[in-house]
């Protein structure tokens, strides 16, 4: 939805000059504040975002994935003695402004730890499925739980002490621990599947499978094998196909985030 101005934005110039003549002749500007206020809303205020029968199905599909992560963390964080504010779910076409900056559908998929909204752009699982082979269902609930997992190290405070760490970091050490970062958020939404699971027997026959082809095309050695032809390590930030796989499988075993400290793990 496009969000129009209040106020004077409201009756644009128009408003404007009619406050001025106001205050000339002593009349209470808020009269006509108020009348204009009724005024039809301006062309910016009545465009919506219309979407296509397919991108109403993903729409819902995405509240209720969102909705599921909701109950497991929830009751995660209450487990630990900790409330858990969920994060708010964005759908965008193009591109996008959030408290993060703009952003463009080239991004893919983000969170913004400065609004707590997950930004997904719509035409971002048609490319999931065709450019990275990763059709299906659980490969977009996938999507989601990774970005609520970057939710989950806002919430916990790691995002904070990450950036603080990159601040003062070389371009290589920052990375890796960018690297460190997204393989975490892997290794939560894999919690996030076990624990569905274990409560709504959501998983179906390939489900699985569908996540891990979905972690494996997002690794940054494939992407930049289809970009560049050539892998270069040192450039990772989200880390390889082989990792995001691992410790999405290790949180889907576990179901336990303790075990997810890739800052501390020996071995990502």
């Amino acid at each position: 939805m496009r969000v129009g101005r209040k106020s004077l934005a409201r009756g644009g110039i128009g408003a404007i000059v009619l406050v001025l003549v106001a205050m000339y002749f002593g009349v209470d500007p808020s009269v006509v504040l108020n009348q204009t206020g009724n005024l039809a809303p301006t062309q910016e205020e009545q465009q919506t975002t219309t979407f296509s029968p397919e991108e109403e199905r993903l729409k819902e599909f995405m509240s209720v994935v969102l909705a599921d992560t909701e109950d497991v963390w929830g009751a995660l964080f209450q487990g630990s003695g900790q409330p858990y504010r969920p994060p708010k779910l964005v759908l965008f076409s193009g591109a996008v402004e959030s408290a993060c900056g703009f952003a463009e559908a080239a991004m893919g998929p983000f969170y913004c730890p400065g609004d707590h909204k997950l930004y997904l752009d719509m035409s971002f699982f048609n490319d999931l499925a065709q450019r990275h082979d990763a059709p299906g269902d659980f490969a977009q609930a996938y999507v989601v739980a990774h970005e609520v997992g970057h939710h989950v190290q806002t919430l916990l405070g790691i995002s904070d002490k990450v950036h603080a760490v990159r601040q003062r970091a070389g371009e290589a050490e920052g990375n890796a621990m960018q690297v460190k970062m997204e393989l975490q958020a892997d290794c939560f939404a894999g919690v996030w599947a076990h624990h569905a699971n274990k409560t709504r027997q959501i998983l179906e026959p390939g489900d699985t499978e569908e996540a891990l082809v979905a972690a494996a095309g997002v690794g940054d050695d494939r992407l930049q094998k289809q970009a560049r032809g050539y892998v270069v390590p040192e450039s990772f930030t989200h880390g390889s196909s082989e990792q995001r796989m691992r410790w999405f499988s290790h949180g889907m075993q576990s179901g336990d985030p303790g075990q997810c400290d890739t800052f501390k793990s020996a071995r990502l």
